[in-house]
């Protein structure tokens, strides 16, 4: 791909009916050029308001922070924060994300914190950047502060709006020199809390359906992806690895490559073996024939997955996590007119990235230039630094967007594998993955064992609740040291390994009801010792909680079933914030045209295609969504297919409704996805599935009408949108088979072949 010539202030200019203040281009192939940039002086320090935004003397204002887009479209969101704050026009903005030697650690990319967490952040510091420009402003005009207006950045006097001073020309070019609050670890970092920031009622960018500023140069191929940026000299580097699993080095036969032309080098420290070469394909080629002979792994995995349930089951956990105890469970089990219990299973899945990882990395004279698609830059900088033994303040991380991760790129594995392989040819090298390496290495998300039960009174309202979910811990992720690290001898630190686990709280395990005796139990059980670089687990979008919603929301609708009560009706009998839920579960309802009955539906005219609707409820990070599915089952096969998804989203302050449609509709994308076709397969070696005709994901044809109720409650902030629409999705579908067979299926993905022996365990028992 060659290097875009157009200039920023170009683009915009000549842009027609698109408002634009991104640097579309600002990423691209100039990597060289940005590596020279700011130096190795570490990241800047929160309390200088200068770290935050730059005022340019050319009217443009750079913000700088290290939450990237993940192709999600927040960038576009945070821009209209800053524009808002400021006051000047959104094609002003420009961002600069994710360079450790430019950016504050705002913490990674991930659980919908974005918005909910560095917003306010930003938003805080754009106030006291615009407080500091009025007190400018004043002495020059030689008015009081609060006689003044600014529009577009440019300030006047309220009663004399000839008498003005732009932003540009107060400061333009120059810094700020001004210390401000900044107190909290990075994902809860408070800044300038003293200064007020604008009342949501004034906004008007915030709010607006602003175009996402990433999609023109994605929708013309003209954006850089992490897989297509190229700096001088670079070389090209493949990892060899083991088949399945992560084996100990025996040997290696360096003469069984001889005759490839192009080889630089062959990579060996501790057990990683890395091929460096000339082009591309000669590293491919090179990667395939180098013989290198591995030892026995020293565990194996669970041989199927019925054995990976039993262990799930069996296998004493290492930390109990007792996250609500309310009221007196056993008691109330006790006087119960009846009890109802059910076991629910979620499989590992993986998280499917379209491009596989990619990095960059220049290490020369002590110092590591990377250019990754990491969701957490500064984390994946101390990795890099660990593991190259360097000081962290030597080692720059620039952000290059992945194609697609919701959570793949906490762990970024390939940029030590690049920074390792440039180091010992003291040249830039370029690492890809290949496909089947991908799907193999990946870290995956975690499979779950989750048991539900439930005491009832004679009317059926529910008085006591018991719910556990047993898990494996993250042995990939924030603060555990990457594959390349464990390869070379790096000893494991940090808190989740060799799995401290991950403490996903209580969402999705019913917690959105107040059932005055509750109990939620989330042990972490302990991987197989040795056995856990098989298959590795990170966070996967939503995680733990898609799988547990999908339990406690498929066991509400049991209940309610039993109960003879219509499923909508039943949840609102005892919601935790009864004000909020009701009213997003009653507009997915309405918008949905549901009908109150109780399930499964009236016998139906086609006896092999049947139809059925299911509604679903989840939170996470503050917003509220709840789902209705419409399905179609051929009983003959156990074929589902999902026709309708109706979403009502209550996220708080919606900063772009465009945008976040977007987000929604990629959520119950990814959810239909994940519940009909998703699943790792595996043996006791590793994962088996290695290409996307074995691991199958959704296609366009089978994509269903998505219809989306926003609901904005501005006094509440921004709350987290990034993942929330996906959490109610397969219990919904899961409902909806259900209504539409009276067959109920706990095992996800919903396949033809469960389908069908649900179908046919229920025609025996009738």
């Amino acid at each position: 791909m060659a290097s875009a010539t157009i200039s920023r202030r170009d683009f915009v200019k000549n842009a027609t009916g698109l408002v634009i203040g991104f640097s579309l281009f600002g990423q691209q192939l100039r990597a060289a050029e940005l590596g020279e940039q700011s130096g190795f002086n570490g990241s800047p320090l929160p309390t200088q308001l200068d770290s935050w935004l730059v005022i340019g003397s050319d009217g443009i204002i750079t913000v700088f922070t290290s939450k990237v887009d993940l192709g999600t479209g927040v960038l576009t969101a945070l821009s209209q924060v800053m524009a808002e704050e400021l006051d000047v026009s959104f094609e002003r903005i420009h961002m600069i994300t994710g360079d450790t030697s430019q950016t504050i650690d705002q913490s990674q990319t991930s659980g919908s914190r974005t918005l909910h967490k560095a917003g306010p952040q930003l938003r805080q510091a754009a106030a006291a950047g615009k407080h500091e420009l009025l007190k400018l402003a004043a002495v020059r005009l030689d008015v009081p502060a609060e006689k003044l207006a600014v529009d577009d950045g440019v300030v006047s006097v309220v009663d004399n709006p000839s008498t003005n001073i732009s932003y540009w020309k107060l400061l333009g070019g120059k810094r700020f020199d001004v210390a401000i609050t900044a107190t909290g670890t990075a994902a809860e970092m408070k800044v300038a809390p003293e200064i007020s920031p604008k009342n949501a009622k004034d906004y008007k960018i915030v709010g607006a359906s602003i175009p996402r500023i990433d999609l023109p140069a994605k929708f013309t191929g003209e954006f850089t992806y992490s897989q297509d940026v190229r700096i001088p000299g670079m070389l090209h580097g493949r990892v060899v690895r083991p088949e399945h699993s992560l084996a100990r080095l025996v040997s290696v036969d360096e003469n069984s490559i001889k005759d490839i032309p192009g080889i630089v080098k062959i990579v060996k420290e501790e057990h990683f073996v890395g091929i460096v070469a000339a082009t591309e394909w000669s590293a491919i080629r090179a990667s395939q024939a180098l013989k290198a002979a591995w030892s026995e792994p020293e565990a194996k995995l669970p041989a199927s997955r019925d054995d990976l349930y039993s262990y799930l089951k069996e296998t004493k956990p290492f930390k109990e996590q007792l996250v609500a105890n309310r009221g007196d469970f056993d008691a109330a089990l006790s006087r119960s007119s009846r009890v109802f219990e059910a076991t629910y299973h979620w499989p590992f899945h993986m998280h499917g990235m379209i491009g596989p990882s990619c990095a960059v990395a220049d290490v020369r004279d002590g110092k590591a230039t990377v250019w990754a698609g990491s969701q957490g830059t500064h984390r994946t900088r101390k990795a890099v630094a660990d593991l190259l033994r360097l000081p962290e303040n030597n080692v720059r991380i620039i952000y290059a967007e992945g194609s697609g991760c919701y959570g793949r790129l906490c762990a970024d594995d390939v940029a030590e594998d690049a920074a390792l392989m440039s180091r010992a040819v003291n040249k830039p090298v370029r690492v890809q993955w290949m496909r089947h390496e991908e799907h193999a290495w990946e870290p995956k998300g975690s499979a779950q064992l989750m048991t539900a039960r439930a005491g009832v009174d004679p009317r059926g309202n529910i008085t006591a609740w018991d719910f556990m979910d047993r898990y494996f811990p993250y042995t990939a992720g924030p603060g555990i040291p990457l594959l390349a690290s464990t390869q070379t001898g790096l000893k494991p630190n940090g808190p989740g390994f060799p799995g401290n686990g991950y403490e996903y709280g209580t969402t999705g395990s019913g917690d959105l009801y107040a059932f005055e005796n509750q109990r939620i139990n989330c042990p972490v059980i302990p991987w197989i010792q040795n056995a856990m670089s098989h298959l590795r687990t990170c966070n996967l979008r939503a995680p733990g909680a898609v799988g547990r919603t999908f339990a406690s929301e498929s066991f509400i609708d049991e209940v309610a079933f039993h109960a003879g009560v219509d499923p909508v009706q039943f949840r609102l009998r005892s919601p935790r914030n009864q004000q909020r839920t009701s009213e997003v579960l009653l507009a997915a309802a309405k918008q949905a045209g549901w009908v109150e009955r109780p399930s499964p539906a009236p016998a139906q005219t086609n006896p092999d295609k049947c139809v059925g609707r299911g509604a679903a409820m989840s939170d996470r990070d503050g917003a509220i969504v709840a789902a209705v599915a419409e399905v179609e089952v051929e009983k003959s096969t156990g074929k589902v297919t999902v026709t309708r998804v109706t979403v009502a989203h209550d996220c708080g302050l919606i900063a772009n409704p465009d945008g976040l449609k977007n987000q929604i509709e990629g959520n119950v994308v990814q959810g239909v996805s994940r519940s009909l076709l998703e699943e790792v397969q595996f043996d006791e070696n590793g994962v088996t599935n290695m290409d996307w005709s074995s691991y199958k994901t959704i296609r366009f044809e089978d994509i269903p009408e998505i219809d989306i109720v926003l609901i904005d409650r501005p006094e509440l902030g921004f709350l987290g949108a990034g993942e929330a629409s996906i959490i109610p999705v397969p219990s919904a579908i899961a409902n909806a088979v259900f209504d539409a067979t009276g067959a109920r299926v706990r095992d996800i993905p919903l396949t033809p072949e469960r389908v069908l022996r649900a179908l046919q365990k229920l025609e025996s028992r009738t």
